[in-house]
């Protein structure tokens, strides 16, 4: 059970299912994933069509860009939640150990944040004296550290996600540039990149609450550059070869 107070909410129970804003972080995070798997694997294989008509050679170019570029991202998502947790968790831990120490003061300390934010001194005594009694890990952390001592980031679960979306953005430019006839292959995949890319503006758009025609333009904008400039790379190589 969480008591809400102004605009923070405190004492969560632990254990507690992730919160909307916390799920919503996930999906944004999977929606920018298979975004660079879209923009990267296309990357490549246009840079490697402005060299070659070989379907093999786009197909295992593209697919070990495809692979690579999947793990990486696994792996310094990886990394990077891991490093996230530790802090999250020594945070917590300190709070841990002042709370053992000097319980008195960190109520007071409690009451003194409600106090500053607007509550009467009794009713802000009155609030940190329930919350330590049933939830001062809680309170404290979510009041001070902005956390939730019960809920923490999953490595795994953030390396899962990363990779899966990744490889889902992957395959548009990948599956478009070597299924479609040599004649129309550029601008068959041209238009699976850009109709993709539209499709992840306006979703990370919406779920950011921003403006999605600015974030369609942003992501057509950044493809289209990347699609043309590997290209160009990839003509100029191909012509000393």
């Amino acid at each position: 059970m969480a008591l809400t107070v102004g605009t923070a909410e405190v004492g969560s129970t632990s254990g507690s299912t992730p919160s909307l804003s916390h799920r919503l972080n996930w999906l944004r995070a999977g929606v920018l994933g298979a975004n660079d798997g879209i923009v990267s694997t296309a990357g490549i294989v246009f840079g490697v069509a402005g060299a070659t008509t070989d379907s093999i050679a786009l197909l295992i170019a593209g697919f070990a860009g495809m692979v690579a570029g999947a793990l990486s991202m696994a792996g310094g998502e990886y990394v990077s939640v891991s490093s996230q947790k530790d802090s999250e968790l020594a945070a917590l831990r300190r709070q841990e150990a002042e709370l053992a120490t000097d319980p008195e003061g960190k109520q007071r300390q409690l009451a003194d944040h409600y106090a500053e934010r607007g509550l009467s001194p009794e009713l802000a005594d009155e609030v940190a004296r329930e919350l330590s009694a049933h939830a001062a890990l809680d309170a404290h952390a979510q009041v001070f550290l902005n956390l939730d001592a019960g809920t923490h980031v999953s490595p795994w679960a953030a390396a899962r996600a990363s990779l899966v979306a990744f490889l889902a953005g992957s395959v548009i430019p990948l599956v478009a540039i070597v299924s479609a006839p040599a004649a129309v292959r550029l601008p068959v995949t041209v238009a699976a990149v850009l109709v993709a890319l539209v499709i992840t503006g306006v979703v990370s758009a919406r779920l950011g609450g921003a403006g999605t025609w600015r974030a369609v333009v942003r992501n057509v904008v950044v493809g289209t550059l990347a699609m043309g400039l590997t290209y160009a790379v990839g003509w100029v190589v191909g012509r000393q070869l």
